[in-house]
């Protein structure tokens, strides 16, 4: 039994030395001097608490519609090549994707590949013209519903990627109903870069410039079919700020590689200019794509298109392999940085828009802190000063274990850099109650015992053997229900969720082990044969 009781009082100090240890970065702040990989591995607060970014974000799911039929277009384009089949054009407009070909037999050949290859395409319309047969293709119903909800899906994901890369602890990323997505950045120092880096939608294209024609023909006269006007930007050589439209480029429609394939992206530096750029690397179908394309053009410019602004135009003076590209342009540091975190995440299958934009400024996080802070320490105080009075020296082995079972909870928030909230606050609060409610179930059935003629020790061995089932119900219920307001809440609740349920497993070590062992100590290897109860 006393080499058991040793086991247990070591088991109890190394996870309070423990919690301590993780709690430091905490307590001592930034500037403590710890090693790195404790000194990250803090407590944080939640947006209530510390301030930061409300936003309310829809997706313009009709664009992705738009989009998937502009990809279908380029898709039909090199199928009907690769069957031998000639089409006078194809263009994507008006939520349709309109083929005109020479004779009926092709457009007959046209229908059998679409309903083969294309199961999500409907003919809306089919039409004999003076230059051939006209054939209008769109989207069937349950595949633009299909469309518009993964476009949702991919942008809470696009978006989530980006602010983890962007640095900010525990943002709340969900979806509102069908469209809309909520965005809660604690902490964010500079509003208008994280949302000009959420808005993003980073569509990369490698597009191929239309030298058929001169550009300043093409200005005055419109652009001939397949082309179109692009624009680069005009950047001030001093701030690196864009400050107006750029550079006109008469660009082909036609998009024959997209950023879905760039595998990386990171920021380097000119060493002739000392100007940041950023280099690419693709997959192994972007590298051979990329290397397939440039070999096709040899003396040719190819603009590199970021949603819808051309960043640069080089010529290809061979082909290129390896899987690298780079674009260049007058980057600044934080653009460039910027960048390459929209492409590793992937662009957005849609542009967002803000419905609603708030910052929780410093002063209310703070007086949010004071009020919670300042119920929850009253709270404590009041339940340890009860138990003291009420249950005497039992009563302050329990705080001791509340007390213990607070430090644990701090430490293990720390570990996993969960952020504290002013539910969780709440939380807490609630958890120092029901963990004061364990030790008032003991120590009434200790008393019972007593005042049967039982000594001390076995008062105490009855006590908690009698009490452990009606605490095990009580904290497993409430720790059931505590999972289900985290699997299915959002934010508030979520932290309220968190901070209860850490409590109340860690009291279930504190409240009842730690207390037990406090109570063998003292009565089997002390001198006390009565307790203070």
């Amino acid at each position: 039994m006393i080499q058991s009781l040793k086991w247990r009082t070591a088991l109890m100090l190394a996870v309070i030395v423990l919690g301590v240890f993780f709690l430091l970065p905490t307590i001592l702040g930034p500037d403590s001097g710890l090693p790195d990989f404790l000194a990250k591995r803090k407590l944080n607060l939640g947006l209530d608490l510390q301030g930061g970014m409300h936003l309310m974000l829809e997706v313009e799911a009709e664009k992705a519609v738009e989009n998937s039929l502009n990809r279908i277009g380029g898709d039909l384009k090199d199928s009907l090549r690769e069957k031998g089949l000639r089409a006078r054009s194809i263009e994507a407009h008006g939520g349709e994707v309109v083929v005109l070909v020479h004779d009926a037999g092709t457009a007959d050949q046209l229908q059998a590949l679409v309903a083969k290859n294309y199961p999500g395409l409907e003919t809306a319309r089919k039409e004999q013209t003076a230059e051939g047969v006209s054939l209008a293709f769109a989207l069937s119903k349950r595949e633009i519903q299909d469309t518009e909800k993964r476009a949702v899906e991919q942008a809470i994901e696009t978006i989530r990627n980006r602010i983890d890369q962007f640095g900010v602890t525990e943002p709340l990323i969900v979806g509102q109903g069908d469209r809309d997505i909520l965005v809660q950045l604690p902490g964010v120092k500079d509003p208008e870069r994280a949302i000009a880096l959420i808005g993003k939608t980073a569509q990369l294209e490698f597009r191929m410039l239309d030298e058929s024609v001169p550009l300043d023909q093409a200005i005055a006269q419109g652009p001939p079919l397949g082309s179109e006007i692009l624009y680069g930007k005009q950047i001030d050589p001093v701030t690196k700020q864009v400050i107006g439209r750029g550079e006109p480029y008469l660009v082909q429609k036609r998009v024959p590689m997209t950023g879905d394939v760039v595998k990386d992206a990171k920021v380097q530096i000119n060493q002739q200019y000392n100007e940041p750029y950023v280099s690419m690397e693709f997959n192994s179908t972007g590298a051979r794509l990329f290397e397939r394309i440039t070999a096709e053009n040899v003396g040719k410019k190819m603009a590199i298109v970021l949603d819808g602004v051309v960043q640069s135009a080089p010529v290809i003076r061979e082909r290129i392999g390896g899987g690298r590209a780079q674009i260049t342009g007058s980057f600044g540091m934080e653009e460039a940085s910027d960048l390459t975190i929209a492409l590793r995440s992937g662009s957005l299958p849609a542009p967002v828009k803000i419905l609603e934009r708030r910052t929780v400024g410093p002063s209310l996080g703070l007086d949010s802190i004071h009020s919670g802070l300042m119920s929850a320490g009253i709270g404590s105080l009041l339940v340890v000063a009860f138990m003291v009075v009420y249950y005497k020296g039992t009563g302050f082995v329990a705080d001791l274990a509340l007390i213990a079972n607070l430090v644990l909870i701090g430490a293990t928030m720390s570990l996993f850099g969960a952020s504290l909230t002013l539910p969780g606050i709440a939380g807490i609060a609630l958890t120092v109650g029901m963990a004061v409610d364990a030790n008032v179930l003991i120590n009434e059935r200790i008393r019972e015992e007593l005042r049967l003629g039982k000594s001390a020790l076995n008062a105490v061995e009855a006590g908690y053997h009698k009490a452990f089932s009606a605490i095990l119900d009580s904290n497993l219920t409430t720790i059931i229900a505590a999972i289900s307001l985290y699997a299915f809440g959002t934010g508030p609740i979520k932290g309220f969720a968190v901070t209860l349920s850490i409590g109340l497993a860690w009291s279930m070590l504190t409240a009842i082990t730690g207390t037990r062992v406090a109570f063998d100590w003292i009565l089997r290897r002390g001198s006390v044969k009565r307790l203070s109860i």
